[in-house]
């Protein structure tokens, strides 16, 4: 009855903050930090997808995307697993100040790098390092609907001491059919013997992990040097790129062939010497600036905050309605079709044309 009660409140929406309710260390620069929301509401999102975390950090409020670890199967607690790197502020924020009882505002989720977009009966999820996040997330799922899958599930790491979810992938792996695990470390740990796939991936090792890779969808989350060699393996092997899904919170990287060859010409891009208005509805501020200034630096221009993180179309994070004018904007997967013809922008990589008004 008490959980009929709790989904009879809806599902848990970002005008309510999360609540940390446990931290769990997984090794000594990763943890998996559970959260619920103090109503009790459960979370409707899609594996795969990510939150945007408002960190209060000294200097001021830090925005910063995180992959959702556990998976909509399970919709009373939402957990992110997040690893510090040497020069992170706010992942070193939370592992040093985060503990259970503290609420954090967050936005989203949101994402399109999710196994419900790209549905498929047979999968390569490839990950290297805390990439492993969104893969887990679309395994658990699979594996709690209780049917036999078809997952060829491949994690690269330093060492076997620093594979995340090891040993829970393992024992999901003898209580399901059809999750084939692939484990790749650089080294092997001083103490522990390594008898698996040792080295750099590369197409040797896909060919031998997955000889039908051609009919699978595959899924590759890491490091942006990392998902490129993945994605040059699979494109020089002749692999079918629409069924390629890669996650990325880092810009673009432009092809070598790209960065020589003449852009197309567009006699409708943002001009320096053209001057725009912008007026935040709601905060009662109006803001000149030429068209070649983004949303986002006018309204930081003007003292108006609209949350951002990667700053250059990918996380959502500052998305913003616009209830008037027009803009110029170039996004990279941050924004859907239907959102853009509901009104909506990125802040972030949007030009104002002439007059714009927005609801902020």
């Amino acid at each position: 009855m008490a959980l009929d009660k709790t989904f009879a409140q809806g599902a848990w929406s970002d005008d309510e903050p999360l609540e940390c309710v446990s931290i769990l260390p997984e090794s000594p620069d990763v943890m998996t930090v559970c959260f619920q929301a103090p109503s009790g509401r459960p979370f409707a999102f899609e594996a795969g997808q990510f939150i945007t975390l408002e960190l209060p950090v000294p200097g001021g409020p830090l925005y910063r995307t995180y992959t959702i670890s556990s998976s909509p199967s399970r919709p009373l607690s939402l957990t992110i697993t997040i690893k510090a790197q040497a020069d992170s502020i706010g992942t070193r924020w939370i592992m040093e100040n985060l503990v259970p009882g503290v609420t954090l505002k967050a936005t989203g989720p949101a994402g399109r790098f999710t196994s419900a977009a790209h549905p498929a009966k047979k999968h390569l999820f490839i990950s290297a390092g805390s990439g492993i996040t969104p893969m887990m997330s679309m395994t658990t799922e699979i594996y709690d609907a209780g049917r036999p899958c078809d997952i060829i599930f491949v994690n690269c790491a330093r060492r076997p001491s620093d594979i995340i979810f090891r040993r829970r992938l393992e024992h999901m792996a003898t209580r399901i059919e059809g999750l084939d695990l692939k484990w790749v470390v650089e080294e092997s740990d001083k103490y522990q013997p390594w008898t698996g796939y040792q080295g750099r991936f590369n197409q040797l090792m896909l060919g031998l992990m997955a000889p039908d890779y051609l009919d699978r969808e595959v899924f590759c989350c890491g490091p942006e040097p990392f998902m490129t060699a993945v994605r040059e393996a699979l494109a020089g092997l002749g692999y079918d790129m629409d069924h390629y899904h890669q996650e990325s919170f880092q810009a673009p990287q432009m092809p070598a062939a790209d960065l020589i060859r003449s852009p197309e010409p567009d006699d409708d891009l943002p001009e320096e010497d053209v001057m725009a208005e912008i007026a935040f509805d709601i905060s009662g501020v109006t803001a000149s600036c030429p068209e070649t200034d983004t949303v986002l630096a006018a309204a930081r221009g003007a003292g108006v905050a609209i949350p951002s993180g990667c700053t250059f179309g990918v996380c959502g994070t500052c998305k913003v309605k616009k209830t008037g004018g027009e803009v110029h904007m170039v996004h990279n997967g941050g924004i859907t079709d239907d959102e853009i013809e509901e009104g909506y922008i990125l802040a972030c990589c949007s030009n104002p044309r002439g007059k714009v008004t927005l609801d902020i």
